[in-house]
């Protein structure tokens, strides 16, 4: 989950087709009828899940689905794009695939990926958090089907916390300003936020209304430049100052666990399960961590975050069509996801589902932000411009005094040629 949340964050456009199931297909994918046993291949990736949660679940769908059989595969990550596109464009793909929620569209603009726009319903789509359910669908169409989800919080170091005299984590921005100021005093950072954090910078982006690119028809178009991105970044430059962050690096260089656990640092902004890498830096942190979800505009929602995570996909070379829907809906249903919540302190597909996580301090603050969760933009050309570190170089040239509107316009024109090229 971890190196998805980080690298897996280019959503890619699609024109999927659904192929209609061959002679050897068990029973009709419309879901009318009972699907015929089958002999089901299905791929994990790999650290998804414990070996407890991945049988638990292959023995209770054997045993509800009398005479079909799992073969559940675990796949490296490393490679696993090719291997998907090449598993999709042969006669003898897998029945279910997990897929990083922003890899859909990639995959589906191979022309093998199922649409399953018919399903949502009978899944209970409405439901479905936003940064899982976007990018699986692309025109309309629901190609794929939300699993599981990571995204951004803040952890806190409590002790200062309290000798700063705050009892309560910040619910609005203005109250984050606030307290953050009191916190950064000489010897204490009131938080540590690298320049380069472009994931947090995007959520302030989108909670100004504004995206890092938006779409005209078939045309993609970098939108850093707008009065909406302009504010994002106005507020992330305002609370970045509020420590000593590099201006001119991400969070892994150095890694921000490291500089946190130090003790001087009263917050930062990761995963919850960064807090495993503090406390293992320095374990005299361990039962002084905080969490809180990243704060909003105002107390009514919290500050839009991405969401990272896996969707599943039916590949349309599937032959057992009905019965690998049957393995989504049972992967997508409320045991499952209650049951993998709580074993793996992932947040659930469904935003009902995350009152399950409230026993547990940063999975629960997940999961409220997870409420407000986005993609990035469904190009597929997404990836070349985080490979040239397009919104990095821009956020450091404003970061190191640069003038904003026009480092603005100059990164959004660089993503427009980026984008627009033939992919």
């Amino acid at each position: 989950m971890k190196s998805r949340l980080v690298a897996v964050c280019a959503t890619l456009a699609l024109a999927g087709a659904l192929a209609a199931c061959d002679s050897g297909s068990s029973a009709d994918p419309s879901g009318n009828g009972t699907p015929e046993p089958a002999a089901l291949t299905v791929w994990f990736m790999k650290d998804s899940f414990s070996d407890k949660i991945v049988q638990g679940f292959k023995d209770d769908f054997e045993s509800t689905h009398p005479g079909t059989t799992l073969d559940i595969q675990i796949q490296e990550w490393d490679g696993i794009g090719q291997k998907v596109t090449s598993a999709l464009a042969s006669n003898d793909a897998p029945d279910v695939i997990e897929v990083g929620n922003t890899q859909v569209a990639q995959y589906a603009a191979s022309g093998g990926v199922t649409d399953l726009t018919d399903k949502v319903d009978d899944l209970g789509g409405d439901d479905w958090i936003p940064g899982l359910a976007e990018p699986g669908k692309v025109d309309g169409k629901q190609y794929g089907i939300p699993w599981y989800a990571a995204n951004r919080v803040v952890i806190y170091n409590k002790d200062l916390f309290q000798a700063a005299g705050i009892t309560t984590p910040p619910t609005t921005r203005e109250q984050w300003i606030a307290d953050t100021t009191k916190l950064d005093t000489g010897s204490t950072q009131g938080i540590y936020l690298p320049g380069q954090n472009w994931y947090t910078l995007s959520g302030f982006i989108w909670d100004e209304g504004g995206d890092l690119a938006v779409q005209d028809g078939d045309t993609w178009k970098g939108a850093l430049d707008t009065p909406e991105a302009l504010a994002g970044m106005a507020f992330y430059q305002k609370l970045q100052a509020l420590g000593d962050g590099p201006k001119d690096s991400d969070e892994a260089n150095p890694p921000q666990a490291d500089v946190f656990a130090k003790g001087d640092v009263a917050q930062v902004i990761s995963a919850p399960g960064g807090a495993v890498a503090i406390t293992k830096a320095n374990p005299k942190l361990e039962g002084k961590l905080g969490f809180f979800p990243i704060p909003g505009k105002t107390a009514a929602q919290p500050g839009a975050v991405f969401t990272g995570g896996s969707d599943l996909i039916v590949p349309a070379a599937s032959k057992h069509q009905a019965m690998a829907y049957e393995v989504v809906k049972a992967l997508a249903g409320e045991q499952f996801q209650k049951t993998m919540a709580v074993e793996m302190s992932y947040v659930p597909n469904k935003t009902s589902f995350a009152s399950v996580l409230g026993g547990n301090e940063g999975a629960a603050a997940m999961a409220a932000g997870a409420a407000n969760g986005h993609a990035t933009p469904n190009s597929p050309n997404w990836a070349a411009v985080e490979a040239k570190n397009v919104i990095k170089e821009y956020m450091t040239k404003v970061l190191t005094g640069g003038d904003a509107a026009g480092a603005a316009a100059a990164a959004s024109a660089s993503m427009t040629e980026i984008l627009g090229a033939d992919s």
